[in-house]
């Protein structure tokens, strides 16, 4: 306590001289002055000292410890309550004494703190999370001011939300499903935020990984780590060097490529997995890392240590004969056990994982006999295993699920031998095992097509081919990824996930409007882009067949200059021309007639399945709730006799300022209608080109 007394009075020299008593207490301590200097710039060594005396049963600082939360709810300083954070957490015996004054003083003002002073807010409320998931205060308050926060708060904030919200998915994700929920759907919003775009990204796939391992059915399972996967690239995409994006990528790489027996695959994973780790490690060498972030770290090295078993068994499991059997089961079991114990990023179960690597290991034994017989033979003679770490429950739970499999493949053969011909037993679509091949060997089908497309491919083709197709799928999502912009993609990734919501939204018609959603969005984006003047609406007369003087649509206007005032043609003609000049060119008409007894202004047709976009102006008023009222019935009105999705696209003609104009990710969105008296929802994705708008060099 002497040595931190002197610490204190050496820090001292900058204004107020701080003297001690006769047992090493600052004087201003023992005046009742502690909340002054809990509120200035030595509040981390007066924590210190609370936080040693506290450890060592030193009453004397009781009083200052109970007047500390008083003046720490003032502090200004981040570097100061970061720092003075770091000490009091660090200790239990402290975090448990303070614990509910300190929350308080955390979350005290903390939504004006937000928009004043945003950065110190993100650090009292990343404290006050702490405290809640370390369970030493009630997670209430920390929930409701959860609750209550909103996207459109400012980018110091934003920045450092996504890490908070991250960690309390891991602490409540499987107990508590409404905040998460709430914690979700923020994390949802901030995905479409550029200033916390990634970070989210990386959250939301840990989110999905994490609920992979607490999956109880198949289908789950493939669809949270297919859509981790996702996550993962999109991050990868967006930003260079994000080295945890790259290694739960790798992550999900190897786990659905030990799935479907591809051990070179996995090989590669384990490498692309090894390598960002050690990039990881290499960029933060030397650098301070908080005590709540080691636990992040401990479900990395977890993950590591899964995929190298699986590295491992997969290669094994290619063998024909093991020339050293018992250590090669050790390690076939050691990861068919490892896919049920590994429970990293605050999962309490990691079996869901088992639903992939289990069945993976089973059909390797089921197509190799001479593996087969040397399992039955450990299981049955385990006391012949030269160790004495033999894993024997498992071998007899792995033989006992073979020999369930093998007897429900005779019983279906029987079946098939003993039907009739003819009595239309095979059209009755998919089997039950159709379902499930397409779940464990074409997951990335499944997500982007729908299961009934993915399960009618695996009934006529073989385990192999389903394989190839999903590598193809996901080659192609990750072109998609990484030859796109970081506006665009999550942009896309969003919109998809709210359509997914639509029960229509699978298959064909997930496929083909997946397309005109991703070149409308692009078009948006070039619509956008003010550094040319092409001559859109060439050829255009007044009503005195006199030539209009040509100019960019998008462009401001003075009628009195002669200016040709913007008409709908103007933005539906670039938008037909853009679908033309890209891979949709020869689907797209313009004008089609006999649609809904109307005019389709611009009309994309993948065989029978139609998706029009319906163009229009608005000079007067640009608001999202007034746009819909206005257009959205006519919009969806054309989906009537067919798939219920459709496009809006709104020319804004409104007068604009010098204030600047709203990003392309602000002006999309997707949303719905439904007739009265109707029982389907129409989807509608809706967009603003922003016209009568000033060039940057005119804000100067």
């Amino acid at each position: 306590m002497t040595q931190l007394a002197g610490r204190l009075s050496d820090l001292a020299g900058t204004g107020q001289m701080i003297t001690f008593d006769a047992v090493g207490l600052p004087e201003t301590v023992v005046h009742g002055e502690v909340a002054e200097v809990a509120s200035g710039p030595y509040a981390p060594l007066l924590a210190e000292a609370i936080t040693h005396a506290f450890d060592h049963d030193d009453r004397a600082w009781d009083h200052a410890a109970a007047q500390f939360s008083t003046g720490f709810a003032r502090q200004l300083s981040v570097l100061h309550l970061t720092s003075a954070l770091e000490k009091l957490l660090g200790s239990t015996n402290t975090a448990k004494a303070l614990a509910k004054p300190l929350n308080g003083a955390l979350l005290t003002g903390l939504y004006e703190a937000v928009q004043s002073v945003p950065l110190l807010a993100a650090a009292r409320l990343e404290g006050a999370v702490r405290l809640a998931v370390s369970k030493m205060v009630s997670p209430i308050k920390v929930w409701g001011i959860l609750e209550e926060l909103d996207a459109h708060s400012p980018e110091d904030f934003l920045e450092r939300l996504p890490r908070i919200l991250g960690l309390a998915l891991d602490c409540w994700s499987q107990d508590e499903q409404l905040i998460t929920e709430t914690v979700r759907s923020l994390l949802m919003l901030l995905a479409a935020d550029e200033a916390s775009d990634v970070d989210a990204f990386v959250e939301l796939g840990c989110d999905h990984l994490r609920s992979a391992l607490s999956a109880q059915s198949l289908d789950k399972v493939s669809e949270h780590i297919t859509t981790a996967r996702e996550w993962f690239n999109t991050a990868e995409a967006a930003e260079e060097a994000r080295h945890d994006a790259q290694a739960y990528a790798a992550v999900c790489d190897a786990v659905l490529a030990f799935t479907t027996g591809d051990a070179t695959a996995v090989a590669a994973a384990a490498a692309r997995l090894d390598t960002a780790l050690q990039h990881r490690d290499a960029g933060h060498w030397g650098m301070h890392q908080p005590a709540w972030l080691q636990p992040q770290l401990a479900a990395e090295v977890a993950w590591g240590r899964l995929v190298l078993r699986l590295h491992r068994a997969a290669e094994l499991l290619l063998e024909d004969v093991w020339m050293e059997p018992w250590a090669a089961l050790d390690d076939v079991l050691s990861a068919y056990s490892a896919s049920r114990t590994v429970c990293p990023l605050g999962s309490q179960d990691g079996s869901g994982l088992a639903l992939l690597v289990e069945p993976a290991v089973e059909d390797s034994f089921l197509r190799r006999q001479a593996l087969l017989a040397q399992l039955r033979r450990a299981a049955s003679a385990p006391e012949q295993h030269p160790g004495t770490g033999f894993d024997h429950p498992t071998a007899a739970v792995l033989v006992a699920n073979i020999d369930r499999r093998m007897a429900s493949a005779a019983a279906q053969t029987d079946r098939e031998a003993h039907t009739p011909a003819g009595d239309g037993a095979d059209e009755s679509g998919p089997s039950e095992n159709d379902v499930e091949r397409a779940y464990r060997f074409a997951p990335t089908t499944v997500r982007k097509l729908g299961i009934d497309f993915a399960s009618a491919l695996a009934r006529n083709i073989s385990d192999e081919a389903l394989v190839v197709i999903d590598g193809l799928t996901h080659t192609e999502d990750l072109a998609r990824l990484r030859n796109s912009d970081p506006v665009v993609v999550p942009l896309l990734n969003r919109f998809l996930a709210q359509l997914s919501v639509f029960p229509d939204f699978t298959g064909e018609t997930r496929r083909t409007f997946s397309l005109l959603v991703e070149q409308t969005l692009l078009f948006l984006k070039a619509a956008a882009d003010l550094d040319t003047a092409t001559a859109f609406g060439e050829g255009r007369f007044d009503t005195n067949n006199k030539k209009i003087r040509i100019r960019d649509y998008r462009r401001r206007y003075n009628k009195a200059d002669g200016d040709a005032v913007p008409v709908e043609n103007d933005l539906q003609q670039h938008f037909f021309q853009w679908l033309r000049t890209g891979q949709l060119g020869a689907l797209a008409q313009v004008e089609a007639i006999n649609q809904a007894l109307g005019r389709a202004d611009v009309l994309v047709s993948f065989g029978p399945l139609q998706y029009l976009t319906e163009i229009k102006k608005n000079p007067t008023n640009s608001d999202r709730d007034y746009l819909q009222g206005k257009y959205l019935a006519q919009a969806a009105e054309y989906s009537n006799t067919n798939v219920p999705f459709g496009q809006l696209l709104v020319l804004d003609l409104t007068e604009k300022t010098k204030a600047g104009s709203l990003r392309v990710d602000e002006l999309a969105w997707v949303t719905s209608h439904r007739p009265p008296g109707a029982s389907v929802d129409r989807a509608v994705v809706a967009g603003i080109v922003t016209g009568n708008r000033f060039t940057p060099s005119e804000f100067s």
